[in-house]
């Protein structure tokens, strides 16, 4: 353990989909334990992922997370119970000019608003693996038009993965400065509000538990989890992750097929928490 207070660990901050959770979506028994010891060890663990928050309850009831947690990569904070403590909506400049370059390539679009998954058609490639995922399914609308000034996320997917970088670039520079563009997975290109990234969820999740940020510690895989990176005391990418997301991370821990959030606990975190569990 850490002589000094200022090098203490006291909050964990993990991606859900392709880091704390096994390619299935279940939590593996090595990991379940590693967090259970983060709680005996005085540290606080909480989750940051592109899932709407009611598709994250489950597993924060199942690892009895008992602090806010970041859904819609940041954009909602909600508590334990799923109640709302922030929100920040897609900026409608954003929305019209998002839906309007997906429009003109071949992606499905998932809209989220209003608790719900919405979408105008059911012929996606990645739908079904969405449906395991969340947990519950979509409701299929005539078009987003009622939805557009209360948006939590925009989705576009396919399974042309070079196709979903280039708009990722392309709508990138379109809305700047209004909203963020970023693949949650190299399937999914997520569209959320300016405020709602991984970095400003950590931010305001430790300020909300009076936590330093260089008390804080994260882990990730994706190019949405960079923010909360360069953020973070401590950062951690998982193994499958890409080049440019392990690029950014102080650490590189094994994938989440292998558990690999449990070695980054047992191995980086634990030995600099408040208390030995």
């Amino acid at each position: 353990m850490s002589e000094r207070p200022d090098d203490f660990i006291r909050l964990v901050l993990s991606d859900m989909d392709g880091t704390l959770l096994l390619p299935d979506h279940s939590i593996g028994p090595r990991v379940l334990d590693a967090v259970g010891q983060l709680r005996e060890a005085g540290v606080a663990f909480s989750l940051a992922s592109a899932r709407p928050p009611r598709a994250m309850l489950d597993i924060v009831r199942t690892l009895g997370i008992d602090v806010p947690f970041a859904a819609f990569n940041g954009g909602t904070l909600a508590r334990p119970d799923g109640s709302v403590l922030e929100r920040h909506s897609v900026d409608r400049r954003a929305v019209d000019t998002s839906l309007a370059l997906f429009a003109r390539h071949p992606v499905a679009i998932w809209l989220f608003a209003d608790d719900q998954w919405l979408l105008t058609s059911p012929d996606a490639q990645f739908l079904q693996k969405e449906i395991d995922a969340l947990g519950y399914s979509y409701v299929q609308v005539e078009d987003f038009t009622p939805y557009l000034d209360r948006v939590d996320k925009i989705v576009a997917t396919c399974g042309d993965f070079e196709l979903l970088a280039r708009l990722e670039h392309e709508l990138g520079g379109l809305i700047e400065g209004q909203a963020l563009a970023a693949r949650s997975q190299s399937y999914y290109l997520d569209v959320t509000a300016l405020l709602a990234n991984k970095g400003d969820a950590l931010a305001s999740l430790a300020g909300h538990l009076d936590i330093p940020l260089d008390q804080t510690a994260v882990l990730g895989d994706g190019g949405n989890d960079v923010a909360m990176f360069k953020r973070a005391g401590l950062s951690v990418a998982m193994g499958q992750a890409d080049d440019a997301v392990k690029a950014h991370a102080d650490h590189v821990t094994a994938s989440n097929r292998e558990q690999g959030v449990a070695d980054a606990i047992r191995d980086l975190i634990l030995p600099r928490a408040p208390h030995t569990p």
